[in-house]
């Protein structure tokens, strides 16, 4: 798993490693931007402010307008639970407001260029080192699991016999977001033959999961636990729902932390298009 997509659990809610250090390069541009300021009498944190609106309501729209038809209703485009975003286009579209506030105002360029150089800085070494010491090419982990049944099964076991590519959801039926996002998932799991749908319980009891599927209708094929949650462990999941995407070969090529929507289903699936 990429060392950036790693959850961090806090309490009931969790957090991504990589939002975390997001906002630890916010924070620093902003007091670095701050103290540069103070000699002016500039401030420069509503410039900030302003750029990480702008960059995360363009980030939406352009992810909007390439995946609009996975959307059912216009107010889901609205629905950023999805975390359906385009970053680069988010990051382009910052910058350039950034820019046209530094071409405009004299003042506010020092300090402004002193702020997005820390916090860029702030980022580029605490996620650098990460990706630097994370392992590469990561498998399918061989961690046993449960059937229903009680027999035990291993994924790499399963994706030998599916020979497809690995769409593998870690949840629970206490997690909301995990219980709205299932229709969908067990709806792209009729659709897609293409690819094996897994999906491994966290932790909870063989009843708990039938009286969920009954109480929700729902009809899962590849479906285990994962009692002790050591599966979660081992990928670096401490908060659900996490989604991870192996390829035919089963090496981990993408994640996504938090609820899925069908359009950012479909964007991770492109992985898998010939």
């Amino acid at each position: 798993m990429n060392p950036l997509d790693r959850s961090i659990a806090m309490g009931p809610l969790g957090m991504s490693l990589g939002l975390l250090l997001f906002i630890l390069a916010l924070v620093v541009a902003l007091i670095v931007g701050a103290w540069v300021g103070r000699r002016r009498q500039v401030n420069v944190g509503d410039l900030l402010f302003n750029a990480l609106l702008v960059g995360v309501i363009g980030a939406r729209i352009v992810f909007v307008a390439r995946y609009w038809e996975s959307y059912d209703t216009f107010w889901s485009w609205f629905d950023i639970r999805d975390r359906g975003f385009e970053p680069l286009a988010g990051l382009v579209i910052a910058f350039a407001y950034l820019a046209w506030r530094f071409w405009r105002h004299r003042a506010v360029r020092r300090p402004l260029v002193a702020a997005v150089l820390s916090g860029a800085l702030a980022w580029s070494i605490t996620a650098g080192a990460l990706m630097l010491m994370a392992p590469r090419g990561a498998n399918l982990p061989t961690v046993p699991l449960a059937d229903l049944d009680g027999s035990q099964v291993t994924l790499p076991a399963v994706r030998q016999e599916t020979d497809r590519p690995m769409v593998v959801n870690l949840w629970a039926s206490w997690c909301p977001p995990c219980r709205r996002e299932m229709p969908m998932l067990e709806k792209a799991q009729q659709e897609r033959d293409d690819v094996a749908f897994v999906f491994v319980n966290q932790g909870e009891s063989v009843d708990a999961v039938e009286t969920f599927l009954q109480r929700e209708s729902l009809s899962l094929d590849h479906l285990y636990r994962d009692p002790n949650m050591a599966f979660g462990r081992k990928v670096g999941a401490m908060a659900m729902p996490t989604t991870l995407y192996y390829n035919g070969d089963g090496q981990l090529v993408d994640t996504h932390f938090g609820e899925l929507s069908r359009a950012t289903l479909d964007r991770s699936l492109e992985r898998f298009d010939p």
